[in-house]
Parts: structure tokens; C-alpha cells; sequence
């Protein structure tokens, strides 16, 4: 089992930034891809961003040049940077883990983008 505990949600005006991190733990030997999933009221769960344990990453179109993914050197934690926010960006940010071939889910946390 994955364990993964997600923090720094929060409301900030549009323009802000927020950094969300993401701590696994438990059996975490064997996770090949982290990364960060979004969902808004009355929308479907979407990617935002993810890193592999290779260190290579995928973004959204939406997120691209204002968001960043990266992870400590234990590969433990990943973080999501995201700058220039948008009311549009506005959902339950739920950290995401995938372990032989079987995916792990945070609790998700709040981010509100005022206007």
C-alpha cells in the first residue's frame, strides 16, 4: 500500500502562487510515475502534471509555462509550483501515484482562484 498525504491548498487571488506538496509513504518501492490530478465542480478528474521516476514530465496545455512538477532527491515528495493563477484553475488538487501498475490516491486539497 501507498500512502500519500497532499498540503498547501488554499485561496489566493488570480495572479498568486501556491506551492501543493505531496509526501508518499509506505510501499513505495516500485512507483514509476507521480503526479498531480485536478477536479472542478461538475467536471471530470483531469492531469495536470506528472513526473516520472525517470525524471521526465507531462503537462497539461492549460498548465504549461505557469505550473512545474518536480520531486526531492529521496523521490518521496513531489511538488507542484504553480504561478500566474487563473479562476480557472480553481479545483480539488489530488496527488496520484502509480506503483506496478496499480494507482494510489491523496485525499485532495482545496485551491480557490479569486477574481
Amino acid at each position: 500500500q501507498v500512502q500519500l498525504v497532499e498540503s498547501g491548498g488554499g485561496l489566493v487571488q488570480a495572479g498568486g502562487s501556491l506551492r501543493l506538496s505531496c509526501a508518499a509513504s509506505g510501499s513505495i518501492f516500485g512507483i514509476s510515475v507521480m503526479g498531480w490530478y485536478r477536479q472542478a465542480p461538475g467536471k471530470q478528474r483531469e492531469l495536470v502534471a506528472a513526473i516520472s521516476k525517470d525524471g521526465n514530465t507531462n503537462y497539461a496545455d492549460s498548465v504549461k509555462g505557469r505550473f512545474t512538477i518536480s520531486r526531492d532527491n529521496a523521490k518521496t515528495t513531489v511538488y507542484l509550483q504553480m504561478n500566474s493563477l487563473k479562476p480557472d484553475d480553481t479545483a480539488v488538487y489530488y496527488c496520484a501515484a502509480t506503483r506496478f501498475g496499480r494507482n494510489y490516491w491523496g485525499q485532495g486539497t482545496q485551491v480557490t482562484v479569486s477574481s
